[in-house]
């Protein structure tokens, strides 16, 4: 018996064959990268510097690792053609990241138009964020461990409700009028409330970082169960199939893209109510350390928070979208 046809491989058998002048453009799209970070070396390297500003060669080793990462790829590219898909599809943008750091470090090292202490150049964070990074791993720990424990928990509460709220019209009538309540106000609103009555920072910030998360949670389950159309309840209701059994197999696998739409947006909501519960509040984390850098106009050190904030909210999402990939296979193959 022959084997079915995947759909990656049948779009692969469709597409026609490229000209040869098609794969020369290709081929120098796929090499921008490296000649824009040449241009980006360049110019950092031999452009002289505004006054007394002075650079090392920490920012230079920054480049290139960057491409050095990249020609691993490139390399890989040219022995395997489905590598090569991807490393020609992110040429461009890697490309458009090296000029935008050079326009960066053209107008802040080299020419002053943005001047110190409110910018300062890619090198200068780089060095700052080397020397401080006791303290940035530090406050990273404690931003992690602060935003993974309340969107747990924000999770696992938005689950339960958003579950019952969707199948149940009773509990729905409870629930539907918090959600309206809650919906048009940002949950960092209540943070000065939360602040005086909770017992500890943590705690009331705990309680933030969750309600958005749960409010986000509950909104797409609800959602996505009440759009699950009756008849596929109705036939398992027939059939003799329990409750348990059409909540856990027809009404939570059905609605799980939207479940997982409200854990990215929960997750955004998450990291926002962080940052704001740690300017305020909360004495640790990346959020405090902003601030702590800030009031001493320190703003490499505060860029260098800012960078590895976002970068630890990227990797999180990625995360989550490898898990969102994995457990909705089904939707590929149907």
């Amino acid at each position: 018996m022959s084997q079915p046809i995947s759909p990656e491989l049948l779009l692969e058998l469709e597409q026609t064959e490229k000209t040869r002048q098609e794969k020369i453009v290709d081929w120098i799209i796929a090499c921008l990268p490296i000649l824009t970070c040449l241009i980006a070396l360049g110019e950092y390297y031999y452009v002289p510097n505004y006054g007394r500003n002075l650079n090392t060669h920490v920012y230079g080793i920054f480049l290139l690792l960057g491409i050095g990462c990249y020609l691993i790829f490139f390399l890989q590219g040219i022995q395997k053609p489905g590598v090569f898909k991807r490393v020609r599809y992110y040429a461009p943008f890697i490309s458009l990241v090296f000029i935008l750091f050079t326009i960066y470090d053209y107008l802040t090292l080299k020419t002053n138009t943005l001047a110190l202490p409110y910018f300062p150049w890619v090198d200068n964070i780089l060095n700052v964020a080397i020397e401080d990074r006791a303290y940035l791993a530090e406050s990273l720990v404690a931003s992690v461990k602060l935003l993974l424990t309340g969107y747990a928990i924000g999770v696992g509460l938005g689950l339960i409700t958003g579950v019952l709220a969707g199948y149940s019209k009773g509990v729905r009538y409870w629930i539907q009028p918090f959600m309206n309540i809650l919906g048009p106000i940002p949950t960092t609103t209540w943070l000065p409330i939360v602040m005086v009555l909770a017992t500890t920072l943590f705690k009331g910030a705990l309680f933030i970082i969750a309600l958005g998360v749960w409010y986000a949670v509950t909104l797409a389950t609800m959602t996505g169960i009440q759009n699950i159309d009756p008849a596929y309840f109705e036939a398992a209701q027939t059939l003799g199939s329990s409750t348990k059994d059409r909540v856990f197999k027809i009404a939570v696998p059905a609605a799980s893209p939207n479940i997982f739409q409200g854990l990215t947006q929960g997750m955004t909501s998450a990291t926002t109510s962080l940052l704001v519960a740690e300017m305020l509040g909360v004495e640790a984390g990346l959020g405090w350390y902003i601030t702590w850098q800030r009031s001493w106009a320190q703003y490499a050190k505060m860029y260098a928070a800012i960078i590895l904030l976002a970068f630890t909210f990227l990797a999180v999402n990625y995360l989550l979208g490898l898990i969102r990939d994995y457990v909705l296979k089904w939707q590929e193959r149907s």
